[in-house]
């Protein structure tokens, strides 16, 4: 599990897991400069290909650009090898980005997260291109929070629905804790058939459980 100091006093909490048969990833959705909220339905979890998705904190215009050139090079791999890329991959394609641009970082750190060939498969990486492999990591102002909630009740060998709900309880603990997450969450839940987010109704029915 990392951290990294230099997202850390940007706002945002991020999460993602490995779980039994599925990477569980979750943000919440407010978007601050410095103490003003400037949004409070932002997206910080993007579905990036079939079964793959990654999440961000940072600055959103340097987001925005990572994932446009991360679902171009996607396609166009898809195009030209007649498969799915892996995760593994597409980490490492961010990471070579971020490593490419490090005199003039891209001020983003990521949680890269999916299922492939290999099954449900996590990865962070940082502003400067650190790439570590993760069963549970947290990224964002509010991680220190989450992280406490996720290393208590973490097991590699829990079910998708126990991720969910160990997913819910640390992103909300951070929205109760952290100044610069609230409002809403999101949680997705990539497994073999594909990306799935859960619905407003899931969420509301997490949050009374």
């Amino acid at each position: 599990m990392n951290i990294s100091n230099s997202i850390v006093k940007s706002g945002t909490t991020t999460l993602g897991m490995v779980v039994n048969g599925a990477t569980v990833m979750a943000t919440d959705a407010r978007v601050t400069a410095g103490y003003f909220v400037t949004n409070t339905v932002g997206r910080k979890l993007y579905k990036i290909d079939d079964s793959i998705a990654m999440t961000i904190a940072g600055t959103v215009a340097d987001a925005q650009n990572v994932i446009d050139i991360l679902k171009y090079h996607i396609h166009l791999y898809r195009i030209e090898k007649r498969k799915p890329i892996s995760v593994y991959s597409v980490a490492t394609l961010a990471s070579n980005l971020f490593v490419y641009n490090r005199y003039f970082p891209l001020q983003v750190e990521t949680l890269i997260g999916g299922y492939d060939a290999s099954g449900p498969d996590l990865y962070m990486v940082d502003l400067f291109g650190s790439l570590s492999h993760e069963k549970v990591s947290s990224t964002g102002s509010g991680s220190p929070v989450a992280l406490g909630v996720l290393e208590d009740g973490y097991k590699d060998s829990m079910s998708v629905e126990d991720g969910i709900k160990l997913a819910a309880q640390a992103i909300t603990s951070a929205m109760r804790r952290d100044i610069a997450t609230g409002n809403d969450f999101n949680i997705a839940v990539i497994d073999k058939s594909g990306y799935r987010e859960l619905t407003r109704q899931e969420k509301e029915s997490l949050i009374k459980k």
